[in-house]
């Protein structure tokens, strides 16, 4: 078995405008560094588009009409908000990239491959079950883990969030679903300005960890947080697939925040979750990408985090 990596040409599509940091620029770069002969083993697919059964499992009726219904026609754009744009393509594009995890997950599961990496956009932690917000417009990574549980009648499956920005939407659409775990590690009073250590979950329903890092945090807060914190209640949890929200946005050079990682501890994350799938679910791991908006910083992350998928 191998990795799996889907991603579609709609993504590209989707237009943001002119001078928007999550643009396709972050996507061609990804694709162009992952065209490397490091990767030829790398297997590929397109991703589908998400059905409508899968996306209720995260959202309401209303905030997929709302999504689906305000895409606009050709050469206009639609503002959701002043963060959140959509164009004519953005509809198809949100619709591959959460389908991709869907289909990532029913191919690890069904032993096609041993992991996936979804390179997909718009990203998703940030969309709630009824809300667009913060570039996002489906809750990707929560609707992959309804999924598994829905369609593979999995009883746990976690979230794993390393994203410079709290997924407030992963964390909204799982808190009251059992058998969830959503752990994240984030800059401290930082867009959303969610995700206190307080917050940790309703009794029955998602155990959630949050781990905020202060602006300037490098790379001993960053590992101790997960060696201390995330890692071990991660290992408790024995989750039967995993699931990483892979925000590449805390590297040094990237704009949008101000934590101090670098591609090595990128790599080294995701060898310590990988040894935790080992442990636990059968190396079982879907990736979906999430922030990163240096695309020099991006495209080495993506790179760096894929090959250790590939060498799992």
């Amino acid at each position: 078995m191998t990795t799996l990596l889907l991603s579609h040409p709609d993504c590209l599509e989707h237009d943001t405008g002119e001078l928007h940091p999550e643009c396709a620029d972050r996507l061609k770069a990804i694709t162009h560094i992952l065209e490397h002969e490091d990767f030829f083993y790398l297997a590929r697919d397109e991703a589908p588009e998400a059905s409508m059964e899968q996306l209720l499992r995260a959202h309401s009726q209303a905030h997929v009409d709302r999504v689906l219904g305000s895409i606009p026609k050709a050469g206009d754009y639609h503002e959701f908000d002043s963060d959140t744009v959509a164009s004519s393509g953005s509809g198809a594009a949100a619709l591959r990239a959460a389908g991709a995890v869907c289909a990532a997950i029913d191919d690890v599961m069904a032993g096609g491959s041993r992991n996936a990496f979804c390179a997909v956009r718009p990203p998703g932690h940030h969309a709630g079950r009824d809300s667009v917000e913060g570039f996002c417009l489906f809750s990707n990574a929560a609707i992959g883990a309804l999924h598994a549980r829905a369609a593979h009648g999995l009883g746990r499956v976690a979230v794993v969030d390393f994203d410079v920005h709290h997924g407030n939407g992963t964390q909204e659409v799982l808190w009251n679903e059992p058998g969830t775990f959503y752990a994240s590690t984030h800059q401290q009073d930082a867009y959303p300005y969610t995700g206190a250590m307080s917050e940790t979950g309703p009794g029955g329903g998602c155990t959630v960890v949050n781990v905020p890092l202060p602006a300037g945090s490098g790379s001993d807060d960053f590992r101790t947080a997960y060696s201390d914190i995330i890692l071990p209640r991660l290992r408790d949890f024995a989750p039967e697939l995993l699931i990483i929200s892979a925000g590449f946005d805390g590297h040094a050079a990237d704009p949008m925040a101000h934590l101090r990682l670098q591609v090595a501890d990128f790599d080294w994350v995701t060898r310590r979750l990988l040894e935790i799938a080992a442990e636990s679910c059968g190396r079982r791991v879907v990736s979906v990408l999430e922030g990163g908006y240096d695309t020099r910083a991006l495209a080495a992350c993506v790179a760096s985090h894929v090959r250790v998928l590939m060498d799992a």
